[in-house]
């Protein structure tokens, strides 16, 4: 989520947490009582599949909540909750991968001081890491590797891997947002544009052509006298677009900013945005990140006049 701030204290006055945490409650009781009976060495299969069943139910409860000031009050409850489970299933991908999406999502939401910023993308960064080096191998430090052997790997990745390279390439990528003042961070966008080269190849409809969108930000960081690829983003936009069935509604925000913007598009910019506030933000999976997107299509078109 393209792409994805968190010491908040626990609102437990909110009638949403406190009906999470009675499900979790509930989800817990079953699995201890199946352990009794099946015995000490049937437990920590049982317990890791509800830990990650929890972990993808708190994603999909954020991720599909309207409400944006419920989910920010909300929402580092469950950050927290996903770090206790971190605690007592430290290898579990599906809850490491979970845990870095959600606190990724909440900080580029949600956070505007840049050092709870930097410590967020650091956190979901790391848990990525960690994922991705649990699912294989050959992905474990893949920062320090020298980078003819990190697109030697990439490179023969198989669709069996195409979650752990996408969950990495899209924390990688908010990494490096937060750490956009360093070089050494700048240089990493290779290797997030390896990944997200190969995850294309793969299935470019995955995550509803997400890798297409992440692309098309990368091509559109600089004029072409910088180096940069407007059209070819373009062209990146469009697909990730026509992939989405046009209902991933950040995508028409980030072609408007990366690209109209970049190539002084007045036209383009303001028929992107005025899509974006029309449609239904409601969608399963994105509802949150659509109602982000109409926010940030309304400040844009503010913006409008000024930039142009």
């Amino acid at each position: 989520m393209p792409g994805l701030n968190y010491i908040l204290v626990i609102p437990l006055k909110f009638p949403v947490i406190e009906f999470k945490f009675n499900s979790i409650r509930k989800a817990f009781r079953l699995p201890w009582l199946v352990c009794l009976a099946l015995g000490i060495s049937g437990c920590s299969a049982v317990m890791s599949s509800v830990t990650s069943d929890l972990a993808d139910g708190l994603s999909e409860a954020i991720m599909d909540n309207d409400d944006i000031e419920v989910v920010r009050s909300g929402a580092p409850a469950y950050l927290i909750l996903l770090d206790g489970l971190i605690a007592q299933s430290p290898d579990n991908a599906d809850l490491l991968n979970a845990a870095s999406t959600l606190n990724g999502a909440y900080a580029a939401a949600f956070v505007n001081d840049r050092a709870r910023q930097i410590a967020l993308g650091n956190k979901s960064f790391k848990l990525a890491e960690r994922a991705a080096c649990e699912q294989y191998s050959k992905a474990c430090q893949p920062q320090s590797q020298n980078f003819e052997a990190f697109q030697s790997w990439v490179a023969v990745l198989k669709p069996k891997h195409i979650d752990m390279a996408y969950s990495l390439a899209t924390a990688w990528a908010g990494w490096i947002q937060v750490h956009s003042d360093d070089y050494n961070a700048i240089a990493d966008l290779a290797r997030v544009r390896a990944l997200m080269d190969r995850v294309v190849e793969l299935d470019e409809g995955y995550d509803s052509g997400g890798a297409h969108m992440y692309l098309g930000i990368l091509d559109t960081l600089a004029p072409p006298a910088l180096g940069g690829r407007p059209e070819e983003g373009r062209r990146h936009f469009e697909r990730a677009i026509e992939l989405s069935g046009g209902h991933n509604l950040m995508t028409k925000v980030i072609f408007a900013r990366q690209y109209a913007r970049l190539v002084f598009d007045r036209e383009l910019h303001d028929r992107l945005l005025n899509e974006v506030l029309k449609e239904n933000p409601r969608v399963d999976g994105i509802t949150l990140i659509n109602v982000v997107a109409q926010q940030q299509a309304k400040e844009l078109l503010r913006s409008g006049d000024e930039y142009f």
